[in-house]
């Protein structure tokens, strides 16, 4: 019973990490291409970029550089590397929201495609376990479920976290429609009004033709 329990913990486990993947694109000269990511407030995050070499065990092509920005929707830069081909970031969100990471390459003549990878993770996944088993003296069981503890903390904040912004956009289109509704009913009486302009106008018209 136990050694099934074990392995069910594993399995979950399992399946939450591999939600964590590594990004691979491709960037053509003269372009820059975004990548966002929903972030929440007090939350870790970290990332780490490089671009693949299209020469195996050769230096990397001069062409081969890029400019990686990452900001929050306030517009706050969280970091920012120029012309480099590889780097990393880490830090805490301050304020809820998308943060986007955007990578810029010079552009070249000819065209140049440049292929990066990128690994991006947040809350639970950007946590350092090795270091927490080190430091705590962990056996392996005891540090899965550590992880699956804090793990299932995450997913609960999440939920709460998604549902304050389900409530704020209800919020949002209820005030929608409320001004909507007033806008409507403001438009159908200026229409009346104008109808009623024009029926006086005409009717004044004819009486001075005296065809009515």
């Amino acid at each position: 019973m136990i050694q099934r329990r074990t392995v069910s913990v594993l399995l979950i486990l399992g399946f939450l990490s591999s939600v964590v993947q590594s990004i691979r694109f491709d960037l053509q000269s003269g372009h820059t291409k975004c990548i966002a990511e929903d972030i929440k407030s007090n939350s870790m995050t970290v990332g780490k970029y490089s671009i693949v070499n299209p020469n195996e065990g050769q230096p990397l092509p001069e062409s081969h550089n890029i400019t990686v920005k990452v900001t929050s929707s306030y517009g706050n830069n969280y970091h920012h590397g120029d012309h480099v081909a590889s780097g990393q970031f880490a830090f805490q969100a301050v304020e809820a929201g998308d943060y986007m990471a955007c990578f810029w390459a010079v552009d070249h003549k000819p065209p140049t495609t440049i292929t990066v990878d990128f690994d991006w993770k947040t809350g639970v996944a950007a946590k350092d376990w090795s270091n927490v088993a080190k430091k705590g003296s962990v056996d392996l069981m005891e540090l899965e479920l550590k992880k699956m503890q804090e793990t299932v903390s995450s997913i609960h904040e999440e939920m709460f976290y998604l549902r304050s912004r389900e409530e704020e956009m209800q919020e949002l289109n209820a005030t929608t429609h409320s001004r909507m509704a007033w806008l409507s009913f403001l438009s159908l009486v200026v229409c009346l009004l104008v109808a009623g302009l024009q029926l006086w106008h005409l009717k004044t018209f004819f009486e001075k033709k005296k065809i009515i």
